[in-house]
């Protein structure tokens, strides 16, 4: 089965975190026997002079085609002007990579396109496959559809999509309601549970790194880019009912100067701490250091997060979004609180009280394996192929 893999989400040396759980996928999937898999990942770039800024000048210097991490990946540049113009994007990334599709399709022909990001993936995938006469299947994954999805000028490429695809996944059941009440059918919908390196996602002692930043008391972390819909600002909020406790912040984005000086003002600073986007090799320590995982989040599918941290023994308090009633079925696992301070700070305070057993918190997610997610994706695939 040879399958096009499109993905502007996915990792590479500049953003080596972004979209970390796509490559994770496919390389699970890749690993079968009888299953061919080449990846184009797509750049979006703005014109000259605005390519030489720093924020995308490494992007621009990205190799064209490597194996990354086993995977053949490509990494053509399109056209985005940013701010404006998002409606276009699957219209531009077509013109960009069509000769190159159309190249390798006409070398060795493609089964089917596995979009992995509803939009501009999703639209692209579309039009690529009507030009190869060949199925493709698009992946769901929570802001995709909640933003995308429902914003005016790119709403109905989503839904045509949606429409035209042989196969859609959803990475959550609430995922799949929401694209149902977006307008898609439901029996084209198929729910697809992200995976877990259980070998590396585990319990583990966090004296060394507690030690390593001076924290003695219940450490918090939140695991996330700094972004407004993830709501990070709750939490160090909250940090003000919760005295002796430090918040560490794994991540770095665009509200990272607001929350700042938010810790500043509500005289936490000295409580919070911004360790950056920490790789994620190194991820599994810093879970495991930690007391509970914290993630306020507006929008979700089922965010991996959630999952890594309870791989790790440590219970999560999260926010009633996207798949987290179908995750935490378990009290041991943590809680889902009101998006306030307030009410963030007492359920913090019950997970800390609770005194669950790493191990318990950690049994509450033993399925979540990238083994049943590519077994499952196979599935998938082999149906849309057969027809």
């Amino acid at each position: 089965m040879r399958i096009l893999t499109l993905a502007t989400l996915f990792p590479n040396a500049a953003r080596p975190n972004f979209g970390i759980f796509v490559e994770r996928q496919t390389a699970a999937i890749a690993a079968r026997e009888g299953i061919d898999i080449t990846v184009i990942s797509p750049q979006a770039l703005p014109p000259w002079p605005l390519s030489r800024h720093a924020r995308y000048r490494a992007l621009g210097a990205l190799p064209v085609h490597e194996n990354w991490h086993g995977l053949s990946v490509y990494r053509p540049r399109f056209v985005h002007i940013p701010g404006i113009g998002g409606h276009w994007q699957p219209q531009l990334m077509v013109r960009a990579i069509w000769a190159l599709v159309e190249r390798l399709h006409r070398e060795r022909p493609f089964d089917l396109i596995d979009a992995e990001f509803f939009y501009p993936d999703g639209p692209a995938a579309r039009i690529l496959a009507q030009r190869l006469g060949i199925p493709f299947s698009v992946k769901a994954r929570g802001a995709d559809i909640h933003h995308w999805g429902h914003a005016e000028k790119t709403r109905a490429q989503v839904l045509e999509a949606g429409r035209d695809a042989a196969g859609l996944l959803a990475v959550s059941a609430a995922l799949k309601q929401d694209m149902v009440a977006l307008g898609m059918a439901a029996e084209k919908i198929t729910v697809h549970y992200t995976g877990c390196d259980q070998a590396r996602f585990r319990p583990q002692s966090g004296d060394a790194l507690r030690a390593e930043h001076g924290i003695t008391g219940p450490m918090l972390i939140t695991v996330g880019a700094l972004i407004a819909r993830k709501r990070q600002h709750l939490v160090i909020e909250a940090l003000t009912e919760l005295p002796g406790t430090t918040l560490v912040l794994a991540g770095q984005g665009e509200e990272e100067p607001r929350y700042r000086a938010l810790a500043t003002r509500l005289g936490v600073a000295d409580r919070v701490l911004f360790a950056g986007s920490v790789p994620h090799d190194d991820l599994p320590r810093w879970l495991a250091a930690a007391d509970a995982m914290v993630l306020p989040s507006r929008s979700e599918g089922l965010a991996n997060a959630w999952v890594e941290s309870l791989a790790c023994g440590t219970p999560i308090v999260i926010c009633d979004a996207g798949g987290a009633g179908e995750l935490l079925t378990d009290p041991v696992a943590g809680r889902i609180a009101e998006p306030d301070p307030a009410s963030l700070a007492s359920a913090i305070r019950e997970v800390l009280a609770s005194g669950a057993q790493p191990e318990q918190v950690r049994a509450t997610v033993s399925h979540f394996t990238w083994q049943r997610n590519a077994d499952e994706l196979h599935r998938h695939f082999e149906r849309i192929v057969a027809g």
